[in-house]
């Protein structure tokens, strides 16, 4: 009871000499006499108001909490909160004073006193914010993190509130603002948003509190795989944006050889007995021809007796079936000029059939015969077209895509 008396007596001083200090001050206006200290007789007067009305406030809030042992903490959080907010309020009144009496103040004192009131009105509202967090959370003393994680989130919340006044300020008076002022605003901005996401955090804190252990774990691997993905996404949009274009191939060495040979060609035979042409990468850079199905016989002569040519030697020959059609490769080498040649044809894969090579290298023969038995293509003018690997009642063959065994026990 006593403490309470204390009290009210204390604020019915405060406000007696509050109402004294304003009749002082009213008087001597209207004597046309201007108070040298007014500035800090408003301040005085605002401090002593704002200290009395923390004090009912603290002895009102810890009523109403019904608590048995309201802690010193509190008491000081709200009076420190009711102080700072008294002296904001008291620097406006001797602010918007000196402005009523004349007195022209520099566009530094303003942002100064922006700066100053909107950083304490921010540190009372980060102290209300914290203490009314701890009691949601059910927490019988909120702990020094939660605390100091609202008042950073406040006090970065009132630096860019404090930059922004200050910019409308300098811009009402007509000021120019530098880039340095643009890009302090963008820290501002950026603190603001990272004071949004730590208030999501803690938010996301005090709901883990109440979770089992396996919720958290579950949330853990969520967030994990989330940050996964973002990384990838990130990473795969960065690969895409310098993207180098595609390095062009390099010639083949081997280029100058096969146009040799298409020149010698196209001289003897002329320009339309070649189907395409080209240098085969998969096959140690081989030149290769493709002949038209009626010059291929034609080719295959020339490349065997042309003087620059003389392909002596049949390496190898062989038949593929690319289902939409046949393709006889034939892989040729001169031992006279040491160079290599491979000449292919396109045939119907219905109705295979082309001219045999036997006439002109004997090495085609078995080759030729191999072609017949597994795929069934048939070549024109060989001596002994028959099977070399099926038995001769062997029905159908076994190398074709399309092929079913006649029995199936086999």
């Amino acid at each position: 009871m006593s403490d309470e008396k204390d009290l009210q007596q204390q604020k019915r001083e405060a406000a007696q000499k509050a109402k004294e200090a304003t009749l002082k001050k009213l008087a001597e206006k209207q004597a046309g006499n201007t108070p040298a200290s007014e500035d800090s007789l408003a301040k005085q007067k605002a401090a002593a108001a704002a200290k009395a009305k923390a004090a009912a406030l603290a002895k009102q809030k810890a009523k109403e909490a019904g608590e048995s042992e309201s802690t010193g903490d509190d008491l000081a959080l709200a009076k420190q909160k009711a102080v700072a907010a008294a002296k904001a309020k008291a620097a406006a009144l001797a602010k918007q004073k000196a402005k009523e009496a004349g007195g022209s103040e520099s566009s530094g004192d303003d942002l100064a006193l922006a700066k100053q009131k909107a950083v304490a009105a921010a540190k009372a509202k980060a102290a209300a914010l914290a203490k009314q967090k701890a009691k949601e959370v059910g927490e019988s003393g909120s702990s020094g993190d939660d605390l100091a994680l609202a008042k950073q989130k406040a006090v970065a919340a009132a630096k860019a509130k404090a930059a922004a006044l200050a910019k409308q300020k300098a811009k009402e008076a007509g000021e120019s603002e530098s880039s340095g002022d643009d890009l302090a605003l963008a820290k501002q901005k950026a603190v603001a948003a990272a004071k949004a996401k730590a208030a999501a955090a803690a938010k996301a804190k005090a709901s883990r509190e109440n979770m089992s252990e396996d919720d958290l774990a579950k949330e853990k691997a969520k967030a994990i795989a989330a940050a996964k993905a973002k990384a990838a996404a990130a990473a795969k949009a960065k690969q895409m944006a310098v993207k180098e274009e595609p390095q062009q191939e390099e010639p083949s060495p081997n280029e100058p050889i096969l146009q040799k040979y298409i020149s010698i060609i196209e001289t003897h035979l002329g320009r339309d007995v070649l189907e395409e042409s080209g240098i085969n990468r998969l096959s140690k850079d081989v030149p290769t021809l493709t002949a038209k199905k009626e010059s291929y016989f034609t080719i295959a002569k020339l490349l065997k007796e042309q003087e620059e040519l003389q392909f002596d030697y049949v390496s190898e020959l062989h038949g593929t079936d690319f289902q939409t059609h046949m393709e006889i490769y034939v892989y040729l080498f001169s031992y006279t000029h040491r160079h290599t040649v491979v000449l292919k044809v396109k045939l119907d894969r219905d109705q295979p059939e082309i001219q045999s090579l036997v006439p002109l290298w004997k090495g085609a023969d078995w080759p030729e015969r191999e072609a017949y038995d597994l795929l069934g293509i048939r070549f024109t003018d060989h001596p002994n077209l028959t099977r070399i690997m099926m038995p001769d009642d062997w029905i159908g063959h076994p190398l074709r895509k399309d092929y079913e065994p006649y029995d199936v026990e086999v």
